[in-house]
């Protein structure tokens, strides 16, 4: 068997999740090699909304919002990075995002989840109440069916396209290794060092991280680590180019640089069936026109369904392994918002840094109970 080695660390995962990673683990000067099983594998990063969102996220569990929050702070660092190392411009703009709701219960329960993250974080969670002649000042086009929203100032968005693009580039212009189309068949630890066999080749390094999205739940007992993982399906609808009329993103509907909108509003536990149905994209398309109603003339050009890689309890699985040590699990479904922490934070605790504070009770020992 043909064996490679001379690296510091594996990466098995080409998505969002182990791009980021891998980027900041070579931009920090270690010799990395990503394992990518190519887009025959279900892959969330090929069809997510490209949210970097932080209302909402975090309740009962503060520690995620002060996660969630760092992230959003610091991708704009990142967007540039990631620009004069790729070239490629992500379309990261962050002046604030909004949730819309179309009634007064609706907005009550928003509300009450914010103001109970906020509390939970001491004060330190910006986040404003609007009614809709104030909605209207940000977003002219809000239809009267809007009763009211909430406003955060850290939210944004970028071209989730053009930031896997960003992050391949900046890895391989800094020396990293990418060998799409592989097939993980056997991780063994010896010596110290893992071996990853992809057909005839054993990869081997002293580190190995595994950020495969739903390919976890089978890889991470490998190396002594367990990762629950389970899909589930959005639905997203894109349309035809239109005259800009959105600048601050909502969660269900966002336009992009190019002038094309985007609506997605599912959350269905179907399995691994990544397609689309008439009843969601029906759901989606009324709840958008009732926001915005100048859509109601617009062409939808495409539609997709992608899987999302959830936990038991929505947050991430982050953890390294006791039985082999240099190992580690990276899995969240927030790759986009996180981007900037996974090539920060966490890439210096993979090297041997501190782990960070906020995510010590992300391991998957919380679902032992």
């Amino acid at each position: 068997m043909k064996q490679h080695n001379e690296i510091d660390t594996l990466v098995i995962g080409g998505g969002v999740v182990g791009m980021s990673v891998a980027y900041g683990l070579a931009r920090a000067g270690e010799r990395v090699r990503l394992l990518d099983e190519g887009d025959d594998a279900f892959r969330a990063a090929r069809g997510n909304f490209g949210l970097v969102w932080v209302q909402g996220k975090g309740l009962d569990r503060p520690a995620y919002a002060r996660w969630t929050m760092a992230a959003a702070q610091r991708w704009p660092a990142l967007a540039q990075d990631l620009a004069e190392r790729s070239g490629i411009d992500v379309d990261l703009s962050q002046i604030g995002g909004l949730t819309l709701c179309l009634d007064d219960a609706e907005l009550r329960q928003r509300a009450a989840a914010l103001e109970s993250i906020r509390q939970q974080l001491g004060g330190n969670y910006p986040y404003q109440v609007l009614d809709l002649a104030q909605i209207r000042e940000l977003s002219p086009h809000v239809g009267p069916a809007v009763t009211g929203a909430v406003f955060c100032p850290l939210d944004g968005h970028v071209n989730p396209l053009r930031l896997l693009r960003a992050l391949v580039q900046s890895f391989q212009n800094m020396g990293g290794e990418l060998l799409p189309g592989v097939h993980v068949d056997a991780i063994e630890q010896r010596g110290g060092e893992f071996h990853v066999r992809t057909g005839s080749v054993d990869h081997v390094a002293p580190k190995l991280v595994l950020a495969a999205g739903l390919g976890n739940r089978k890889l991470a007992p490998l190396v002594g680590l367990k990762a629950p993982v389970h899909p589930n399906r959005g639905q997203v609808m894109v349309t035809e180019r239109v005259r800009p009329f959105l600048r601050h993103p909502t969660m269900q509907v966002r336009q992009t640089g190019e002038g094309v909108v985007q609506i997605g509003d599912s959350k269905e536990d179907v399995g691994f069936d990544d397609g689309t149905t008439l009843a969601q994209l029906s759901r989606i398309a009324e709840r958008a026109t009732r926001c915005f109603p100048l859509l109601k003339g617009v062409n939808v050009v495409r539609s997709w369904g992608a899987l999302r890689v959830m936990s038991p309890d929505g947050f991430p699985i982050y953890q390294a392994s006791a039985a082999c040590p240099g190992a580690f699990v990276v899995t969240c479904h927030s790759g986009v918002t996180l981007a900037s922490q996974h090539a920060g934070a966490l890439a210096d605790w993979i090297r041997g840094g501190p782990e960070p504070a906020d995510i010590s009770g992300f391991k998957a020992e919380r679902f032992h109970v």
